[in-house]
C-alpha cells in the first residue's frame, strides 16, 4: 500500500467512527439549494425560476490497478509497471431553470469537470466546460396524461442496472434524445430515442450518429400494492461508422461502441418501502437478442444472452442505528463458443454499475456471478455506514473477463500467464472485494462521503498474471468526497 494510501485510510476510517458517536438528530429537509431558497424568499418575481448548481470533490487512491497510457499496466499486476495512481477529480455544474407555468419547462445545465495528479492517459475523466443538459419539457400529468421532454439530458430508469446517468463518474452520461411519457394514477410508460454524447475534452461534446438507442419502458406500483413493477423493451443499434465517428487516430475513449443490433426485453420489480414489516426484495431479468459484431470487419455474429438479479433483506427498524441485513446474487451470461457463429455475452448496455458489483468499480454485467452480502446502520439519521462484500466467479472462461465499462481485459501476447486473455482452463474464481462506506449528510446542501475497499484477487487473477514480471496482488482503492449543492 502506498504512504499516501496508508495516511489516509486511517482518516477514513476515523471518519467512520467518528460519525457514531453523533447525538442523533433529524435528518436535514429537502433543499432546492441556498440559491434558490433565497431567490424564493424574495418575491413572487423568482417562483418561477431555478438557478443552482453542484460541486463535488473527490480525492481517490488506488493501488494495483489498470493505468491506461502505461504500458504493461493492468488490473492487480504485482510489479513492473506503474500501478499507484493517486489524483483529485473536481466537477461544477450550474443550471437555469424556466417554468412559468405548471406543464411547461425549460432547463439549461452546463458542467465542468477536471482532475489533478491523474496518471492515466490520456485522462478518462476530464472535460472543460461543456454542455451537460438543454431540454424543454412540456405536460402535467395531473391535467393531461401525456408529456414530452426534447433535447440533451440525462436518462435513467429501475436500479440503473442498464440505463443511468452514471453520476459516479466526473462526467456522468447524457443523451440528446425525445422522451414522450404517458402517465395516469395506476401506470406511467415512457417512449425514447437518442443518440449517447461522447465527451472530448477541448471540443464541444456531440452525439454519436451511428449509435441510436431507444426503447418503451413501463412502470406501474397499483398492479401489486407492495411493489414497484416494471417491463421494458430497449434497441440499440449501432453502426459501422461508430468506432470512429469523431475521426480516425483518436483513442478508444474518445469513440464509440462496435457494431450492433441488440434488442433487450426484461422485467424489475422491487418493494416499496415500508410495505413489508422490514423487509424487501428485488429481481430484475432480462434477455437479449439480434447481431453483434466485435468490430467493423469481423463476423455478424446472432446475440443472445440473458442476466438476471435477485436480492432479499431485512431492517430491524425497532433495534438502535436500525441495521439492515441483504444478500444479493447477479448473472450474466457469456460467450461459451467463439466460433460458432453466436453472441453469448450480455450487452451491458448504459448502466450506473458502481452501486452494484463492488465500488471499486473492477466488474460490469457481463460474463460473471456476483455474490454479495450486504450490511447498514444509522448511527443517527444523517449518516449511513455500509459494509459489502462481493465474491465473483467468470461465468464461462471462454469468454474474457469485461471491465466496470464493459471492455474486455486485454494484455495476452505470448500465452497464458502473460495477461488477460480467454482461457478455458483457468480457474472461473476472480476474487473477493470488500467495501466499507459512510456518508453523513451534514446539512441539506452538504454531503460527505469516504471509503476504503479491497480486492482480493482469485486463482483466474493469479493464473492470468503468473509470468515472471507480472506477478499478482490485492488492490487498494480509498477515496473521500464533498458534495455542494448551491
Amino acid at each position: 500500500m502506498s504512504s499516501i494510501c496508508r495516511l489516509a485510510l486511517p482518516a477514513a476510517l476515523a471518519f467512520v467512527s467518528s460519525t457514531a458517536t453523533l447525538a442523533a438528530e433529524p435528518a436535514p429537509a429537502a433543499s432546492a439549494g441556498p440559491a434558490n431558497d433565497w431567490l424564493r424568499q424574495q418575491g413572487e418575481l423568482f417562483k418561477d425560476w431555478d438557478l443552482g448548481g453542484q460541486f463535488r470533490a473527490r480525492f481517490e487512491d488506488k493501488e494495483h490497478f489498470a493505468i491506461a497510457g502505461s504500458p504493461g499496466s493492468m488490473d492487480f499486476r504485482g510489479h513492473g509497471a506503474d500501478t499507484d495512481n493517486t489524483y483529485g477529480l473536481f466537477r461544477t455544474k450550474v443550471h437555469v431553470g424556466y417554468a412559468p407555468t405548471d406543464w411547461a419547462r425549460i432547463l439549461v445545465e452546463g458542467r465542468d469537470s477536471f482532475e489533478w495528479g491523474d496518471d492515466r492517459t490520456p485522462d478518462p475523466e476530464s472535460d472543460r466546460t461543456d454542455l451537460h443538459q438543454a431540454y424543454v419539457q412540456l405536460g402535467n400529468p395531473k391535467e393531461f396524461p401525456l408529456g414530452i421532454k426534447v433535447g440533451r439530458q440525462e436518462l435513467s430508469y429501475g436500479d440503473e442496472r442498464l440505463i443511468g446517468a452514471f453520476d459516479w463518474n466526473n462526467l456522468g452520461r447524457v443523451f440528446d434524445a425525445a422522451k414522450l411519457r404517458f402517465e395516469n394514477k395506476e401506470v406511467w410508460v415512457d417512449a425514447f430515442a437518442g443518440r449517447v454524447i461522447i465527451p472530448r475534452d477541448g471540443s464541444f461534446n456531440i452525439a454519436n450518429d451511428y449509435d441510436w438507442f431507444s426503447g418503451v419502458y413501463a412502470s406501474s406500483r397499483t398492479l401489486c400494492p407492495f411493489q414497484e413493477t416494471q417491463v421494458y423493451f430497449l434497441a440499440r443499434n449501432t453502426g459501422d461508422g461508430s468506432p470512429t465517428t469523431l475521426g480516425t487516430g483518436l483513442p478508444a475513449i474518445l469513440n464509440g461502441a462496435s457494431p450492433r443490433d441488440i434488442y433487450t426485453v426484461g422485467t424489475r420489480i422491487k418493494s416499496l418501502p415500508g410495505k413489508l414489516n422490514g423487509w424487501d426484495y428485488s429481481l430484475e431479468a432480462a434477455g437479449q437478442f439480434g447481431r453483434f459484431k466485435d468490430t467493423v470487419t469481423g463476423p455478424s455474429l446472432e446475440q443472445r444472452a440473458f442476466a438476471a438479479h435477485v436480492a432479499g433483506g431485512y431492517t430491524f427498524a425497532d433495534k438502535p442505528a436500525t441495521p439492515r441485513l441483504g444478500l444479493e446474487y447477479d448473472f450474466s451470461s457469456g460467450d461459451s463458443n467463439a466460433a460458432d457463429g453466436r453472441h453469448g455475452t450480455f450487452e451491458n448496455l448504459f448502466p450506473t454499475n458502481h452501486r452494484f458489483y463492488g465500488y471499486m468499480d473492477f466488474i460490469s454485467w457481463q460474463n460473471i456471478h456476483n455474490l454479495r452480502a450486504a450490511t447498514s446502520a444509522r448511527p443517527c439519521k444523517p449518516v449511513l455506514i455500509t459494509l459489502d462484500w462481493h465474491a465473483f466467479w467468470l461465468a464461462d472462461t471462454h469468454d474474457s473477463f469485461y471491465q466496470a465499462n464493459g471492455a474486455r481485459r486485454t494484455g495476452q501476447s505470448a500465452g497464458p500467464g502473460t495477461g488477460y486473455g480467454i482461457n478455458p482452463n483457468f480457474d472461473s474464481f476472480v476474487g473477493q472485494e470488500v467495501d466499507l462506506i459512510a456518508t453523513w449528510t451534514v446539512t441539506s446542501y452538504l454531503t460527505g462521503q469516504a471509503g476504503y475497499g479491497h480486492f482480493f484477487p482469485g486463482e483466474y487473477v493469479r493464473q492470468s498474471l503468473s509470468a515472471p514480471g507480472f506477478g499478482s496482488a490485492g488492490a487498494d482503492y480509498i477515496y473521500a468526497q464533498a458534495t455542494i449543492n448551491f
